[in-house]
């Protein structure tokens, strides 16, 4: 079939988060099983790979009650069936640095500017004769896709297409205020609680997405359960509910080329579920890279966003009671200035077992998903988490809280590849910390929790054939 595939972000070219990875990956496991696949994104001033892009010759002319908007149209083809469209325009992404804001939040006028990829994506499919099965939106900043589909292209060739919505993270949801409405033109018998955009008088374009879709996705199955709660549901957890017949939980998958110990080229040496002994190397490499001493000690590492989300403040408090043991800590992180500040305190007080990097280094975190013994993922929730699969297909055991895809993809107990804990808690962590070092003074059964952990397959090819069968399912009806 054919596939539109919308998204503000799509790694390499652009990329904060998860979203990037999931626009960059799962469109290439679609086109792998025989889909025609497009994907449309922004041309922001800061894309990589730019000398790929190439003019299609086509153009998007968009008039809005604010004003006329246009700009050109432009290509990278990936593979015989994958190509990426970008759309260009210097108004609202070529003349400034950042994706959705800058360090002094979000752009102003981001209604403006993914409201034009939103209806832009849909008219340079259009302009290009592409005429979709599946329309599939990502986010937020797409959440206008299925509104404009519905309700604006019903009467030309995209009558027939269907729409599908991933959440890739229920707590951002673009919310403005109601006049841009006005701003945008949108219908305002749309502007209401039951069945349209009004969310507490604002208009909120993922509960747009929410509402319109004729499938919703997210990326793992628990979180697609604890987004029908009020405690993860932010508000939507009743549309939610209403809508579940329509709500599928499809687990994220990883690039199992990119992640892959046996051939990773930022590793000092290779290793593999049958030979192991590549990963000791990797962990006195490890130690070096962060100044540590070369130690039998266990090591426990991280790579996150330094954020609320992520847990990171249970772990500073953690950590103090944590390193009277002998082990030793190193991350790789970025973001809020409190966090950052407290690492750099932690590190301060104990030079000797703490050591990290504050910014984003790709090398370092590669090497320490393949030179530590844990790896430590204390989240508040979390929609699928990636991390915890690299960590898994390194030998590297996950300390995990069970909440969103965290649980589905991490086995705890005596015969499990991994290491949770339920309660949010310093009690609870620390309890993880002991149940680890218990598996590390027991290098027999730490092995086989390696090798379990390394059989599992993540790989995109499964999540594609996952997001294959739904598309049909949407398409028969």
């Amino acid at each position: 079939m054919k596939v539109l595939f919308i998204s503000s972000e799509v790694a390499p070219f652009s990329k904060t988060g998860g979203l990037g990875d999931v626009a960059g990956a799962l469109p290439a496991a679609l086109a792998s099983l025989g889909h025609d696949v497009k994907v449309v994104t922004p041309r922001y001033r800061d894309v990589r790979g730019a000398e790929r892009l190439v003019p299609t010759g086509q153009s998007l002319l968009l008039r809005f009650p604010f004003g006329e908007l246009s700009g050109p149209i432009l290509s990278a083809r990936l593979a015989e069936r994958l190509e990426v469209l970008f759309l260009e325009n210097e108004a609202l992404f070529g003349n400034r640095h950042g994706l959705y804001g800058d360090a002094s939040g979000p752009f102003a006028d981001n209604h403006r500017r993914f409201a034009y990829l939103c209806v832009g994506a849909l008219q340079a499919a259009q302009r290009l004769g592409f005429i979709p099965d599946i329309v599939h939106a990502n986010d937020w900043q797409t959440g206008l896709v299925p509104v404009a589909l519905r309700r604006g292209f019903q009467a030309g060739p995209l009558a027939n297409a269907k729409s599908v919505f991933t959440i890739h993270n229920l707590a951002y949801q673009g919310q403005f205020s109601k006049d841009v409405m006005g701003d945008l033109g949108l219908p305002w018998d749309l502007f209401t609680a039951h069945g349209g955009l009004e969310f507490h008088n604002t208009v909120n374009f993922l509960k747009a997405g929410l509402v319109f879709s004729d499938a919703l996705t997210t990326v793992s199955p628990t979180y697609a359960r604890e987004i029908q709660t009020p405690e993860q549901g932010y508000g939507l957890d009743g549309l939610l509910r209403h809508r579940a017949h329509r709500l599928h939980g499809i687990l994220n998958g990883i690039d199992a080329q990119e992640w892959n110990p046996e051939v990773d080229p930022f590793l000092p040496a290779r290793y593999s579920a049958s030979d192991l002994a590549g990963k000791a190397v990797c962990k006195r490499e490890l130690l070096g890279r962060f100044g540590l001493e070369d130690t039998q000690a266990p090591v426990f590492g991280f790579v996150t966003r330094l954020a609320w989300q992520k847990g990171v403040d249970l772990l500073l408090e953690a950590l103090p009671a944590a390193l009277h043991a002998d082990l030793r800590v190193v991350g790789v992180g970025s973001g809020e200035g409190p966090l950052e500040d407290g690492l750099r305190a932690l590190q301060a007080r104990y030079p000797k077992q703490v050591s990290v990097h504050l910014g984003f280094d790709a090398a370092l975190s590669h090497l320490v998903e393949a030179g530590a013994d844990f790896f430590l993922m204390p989240s508040r929730y979390e929609p699928c988490g990636l991390n915890q699969m690299y960590s898994l297909r390194y030998g590297t055991v996950p300390i995990v809280r069970a909440t969103g895809g965290l649980v589905d993809t991490v086995e705890g107990g005596l015969d499990g590849n991994g290491i949770l804990f339920e309660a949010f808690h310093k009690a609870a962590l620390l309890a993880a910390f002991r149940r680890a070092l218990a598996l590390y003074a027991d290098p027999p059964r730490l092995a086989e929790f390696r090798r379990r952990g390394m059989g599992k397959d993540f790989s995109w090819s499964a999540s594609g054939r996952r997001y294959q069968a739904l598309f049909n399912e949407v398409v028969a009806e």
